[in-house]
């Protein structure tokens, strides 16, 4: 009876996700639009650490400890970043990012230009993450969409594009984000971050989509938030090639 009501119950979670996806396709119109369903991380307890280290640094008015470089490293591939995961303490190098955000939290790497990221769980408490990988135009990318409190009793979502590359690299791409629901429309696009650059600086500096509890819920659906994804090569970078 218990080995029943465990499958049963395996087979409800896989109806309600085929739901959830078919919505979202629904809500993005794009025909052949590839959408991911995206379950929430797992917090460790550094993460109660370091989000203490972060906030107080906020208040004082000094940003995190966070990675900052510049170009002048003759190997950009051997510059030290961190995990962009809030949850994860680790340190490597840029050539490692891939591997280890594959192997130690099992996130896929997907191809094309525009997909739907399907964020499940949002009433999770903070702070939470929610990660894909993304490969296009060459490149590879990271949506990172995190709910956390900038200030006490107060969660809020950012989310944000990374470049696994350098700066300079970044800055030849936009990224838009684009949120859909109810005849409700909100768009974010702007110049993707270095993961040298980490998650927790972009979220200091407001470079970044932010919604309140309340937005987050009128655009979320049972506790889903779908969030639309395009990338382009940005029109200096486009020209500078023509010429």
């Amino acid at each position: 009876m218990l080995f029943f009501t465990q499958c049963f119950g395996a087979v409800l979670d896989l109806i309600h996700l085929r739901f959830q996806h078919y919505k979202a396709k629904r809500v993005f119109s794009a025909a052949g639009q590839l959408v991911c369903v995206v379950n929430p991380t797992h917090s460790l307890k550094y993460a109660a650490s370091r989000c203490a280290a972060v906030q107080a640094s906020t208040e004082q008015g000094i940003l995190p400890p966070c990675h900052h470089h510049g170009e002048a490293v003759h190997d950009p591939q051997l510059v030290p970043c961190t995990c962009p995961l809030f949850s994860c303490p680790w340190e490597g190098h840029l050539e490692v990012v891939v591997s280890h955000l594959r192997q130690t939290h099992h996130i896929n790497i997907l191809q094309g230009a525009e997909i739907v990221f399907l964020a499940t769980d949002m009433h999770l408490p903070a702070p939470t993450d929610w990660i894909i990988m993304h490969s296009c135009l060459g490149h590879q990318f990271l949506l990172v969409l995190r709910k956390q409190e900038k200030y006490e009793g107060h969660p809020q979502f950012f989310a944000t594009m990374m470049l696994i590359g350098t700066p300079t690299q970044a800055n030849n791409f936009t990224y838009r984000l684009e949120l859909n629901r109810n005849q409700r429309r909100l768009k974010w696009e702007a110049t993707p971050r270095s993961i040298l650059e980490c998650v927790d600086s972009v979220i200091s500096d407001g470079d970044c989509l932010v919604l309140n509890t309340s937005l987050a819920q009128l655009f979320s659906d049972n506790g889903s938030l779908a969030i639309g994804i395009a990338i382009t090569t940005s029109k200096v970078h486009s020209s500078e090639a023509e010429m």
